[in-house]
């Protein structure tokens, strides 16, 4: 078209002047270096944004070897579909996905619900550059592979592994634990019972049990314990425990269960048997799932914080690209105070661990 203004494009040496930066220092930015401040990332972004910069995806994975892309893996029990999965996977989820999305990078993202072999092979197939897996614990067929993958040279990281030699991410579990049982304890309550599993492949519901007996300890209370039965859906299984304390004629007047989806079966359960929630029982869980807010009563919970989750399970997947190891860390936590376990009015949020 005669008289068309030639459009030229914005270059990564325009967004560098405009930030104040060298272009390495934006190049490295955009390719989710660790070692750019979060300052110097956020100033790169304005002026990228302001410039209507956009970077040839082609030409960077030509230039770096990346594809700018993460690939998630949520792991299922092997004899549950994708939609049976616990909420809380969802929300950390959703926070792994924001966080990636923060750092420039897309995600790609796929659920793992058989035993048989994961066909989620995108850092083999080129399209993604490493593997962030969350889910059951239970499913140790799916984690047995990932792990060998990881072994052969696959950038991976985890939450909810069986395998301590796999780089993961957990919550203060035990500290958790601690915080919700003297919460019970505070409230008045002195023989708490905790429901859980010592023989389950889930890796936090031992510490959460730990943690539990340890505060039972301190405060000099001898704690009680009911298992789950395994293999069931979880709120079966905490309306069988419910069942089971009751009918064993254990004497408690507190549960601090270690899963809120078990919890929600405790609850439906103690309420099936017109026991008073919390007039006469007081509940709390461990997971912060939404549910738990709309139970009746609404549940008492432990919280991870999901954003911090979802940063550190990208920014140690980015360092591992890098060659690094981000080491095991653990994500703080706080203690979420609702109606389940109110003896005596304190406030919606008791305390948090960091």
């Amino acid at each position: 078209m005669v008289g068309a203004k030639r459009v030229i494009p914005v270059t990564m040496f325009d967004v560098a002047d405009a930030a104040g930066v060298n272009q390495s220092t934006v190049s490295r930015a955009l390719a989710g270096d660790t070692s750019i401040s979060q300052a110097t990332r956020l100033r790169i972004a304005d002026a990228a944004e302001r410039l209507g910069y956009v970077a040839n995806q082609n030409a960077v994975r030509l230039r770096t070897g990346r594809t700018g892309t993460l690939a998630v893996v949520v792991v299922c029990r092997a004899e549950e579909g994708s939609r049976d999965i616990n909420p809380f996977y969802f929300a950390l989820l959703g926070s792994v996905c924001a966080a990636a999305s923060a750092k420039g990078y897309e995600t790609l993202v796929s659920f793992h619900d058989g035993p048989g072999p994961a066909t989620a092979r995108y850092v083999e197939r080129g399209q993604a550059d490493g593997l962030i897996v969350i889910g059951t614990t239970e499913n140790r067929a799916a984690w047995s592979e990932f792990r060998q993958r990881a072994d052969g040279g696959v950038p991976t990281i985890c939450w909810g592994s069986p395998f301590d030699e796999l780089e993961w991410v957990r919550s203060d579990n035990a500290s958790g634990a601690r915080l919700a049982t003297e919460h019970l304890i505070a409230q008045g309550y002195r023989r708490i019972a905790c429901v859980g599993s010592h023989v389950s492949p889930q890796r936090q519901f031992t510490e959460r049990y730990e943690g539990f007996v340890a505060a039972m300890r301190d405060a000099g209370l001898e704690p009680a314990f009911q298992s789950i039965e395994e293999g069931l859906p979880r709120e079966e299984q905490g309306r069988r425990a419910a069942a089971a304390l009751v009918e064993g004629g254990t004497a408690f007047d507190a549960i601090y269960v270690v899963c809120d989806l078990i919890a929600l079966g405790v609850l439906d359960e103690l309420r099936r048997r017109d026991i008073a929630v919390p007039g006469r029982v007081g509940v709390a869980g461990f997971d912060g799932i939404r549910h738990g807010a709309h139970a009746s009563p609404p549940l008492t919970t432990v919280e991870p914080a999901f954003s911090e989750a979802g940063d550190m399970l990208v920014d140690g997947l980015l360092q591992i690209l890098q060659g690094q190891s981000p080491g095991r860390q653990r994500v703080p936590v706080a203690l979420i105070v609702r109606g389940s376990s109110l003896r005596m009015g304190v406030a919606a949020v008791a305390s948090t661990v960091a």
